[in-house]
């Protein structure tokens, strides 16, 4: 709580850069997010999305400004951030189970060298019954389906019981039906946690997402769900005519092709 009696935020960012050695990735980013938001973020490939996500991590130290989760750096805050990554191209040959893939989630409060617990163990067993996972427990994770893999990532985020949860296209590469089923859990998880979801998916932003930014290598976000006209333009650097909600598709107009 605040000293207004108003709800603090759960995560702050203020006038943050960051990049890779020389490069600049991320300029000037502020975003604020409260309880239970559930942030879409679109832009172009190469505009900083997954490194907004590192830098939220801890895995990408920003160059400038800061970054608080709950009033502690990325770093320290690590264990109150589920992660789900882009779909794992994972070797169906590798001999992983789909238990001690969502356990690996543990490992945020227990360290990488401390033995898992009997509760550790529960909460697997937990988060596998809310995803609707009980029927693949003890399978291999390879020999699982497209989107049950996406499934067992999302439990492995949850585990340990996040208080944000970051997605990088989690439904990149799995059919229409798994992608509804994903956004309708996640749905669900919005209202216990606040959500942030990279995606390309027009469709997701129109029907599932709360508000909705635009990052290329700045953000532009005015905590609506709105797409306005100047953010698209702003983001993509060209000219937006129309975005069609229902089947998502765009149309551009003409513009000079050296942007």
């Amino acid at each position: 709580m605040t000293t207004d009696g108003t709800e603090a935020p759960v995560l702050t960012v203020s006038g943050m850069s960051a990049g890779y050695g020389d490069e600049t990735v991320l300029e000037k980013i502020n975003l604020v997010l409260n309880r239970r938001d559930f942030v879409g973020l679109i832009g172009p490939n190469g505009g900083g999305k997954t490194t907004l996500l590192k830098v939220l991590l801890g895995l990408v130290q920003p160059t400038a400004g800061e970054v608080r989760i709950n009033g502690l750096a990325p770093g320290p805050a690590r264990d109150q951030i589920g992660y789900v990554p882009q779909a794992v191209d994972a070797d169906r040959r590798f001999p992983i189970g789909v238990k001690d893939v969502v356990i690996m989630g543990c490992l945020a409060t227990r360290g990488l060298f401390h033995a898992y617990t009997r509760e550790d163990r529960e909460a697997v067993d937990r988060m596998l019954d809310e995803l609707e996972l009980q029927d693949v427990r003890d399978r291999r994770f390879g020999d699982l389906s497209g989107g049950q893999q996406q499934r067992v990532l999302i439990a492995r985020a949850l585990v340990a019981d996040p208080q944000i949860l970051l997605l990088d296209e989690p439904t990149a590469s799995v059919d229409i039906k798994v992608r509804e089923n994903v956004y309708d859990l996640l749905s669900r998880l919005n209202e216990r946690m606040t959500i942030l979801l990279v995606t390309h998916d027009m469709g997701v932003i129109s029907s599932y997402v709360k508000t909705v930014g635009c990052l290329n290598r700045e953000l532009h976000y005015h905590g609506k769900k709105e797409i306005t006209t100047q953010m698209l333009e702003d983001a993509y650097h060209c000219p937006v005519d129309l975005i069609a909600h229902g089947i998502p598709h765009r149309v551009l107009s003409d513009h000079d092709h050296a942007h």
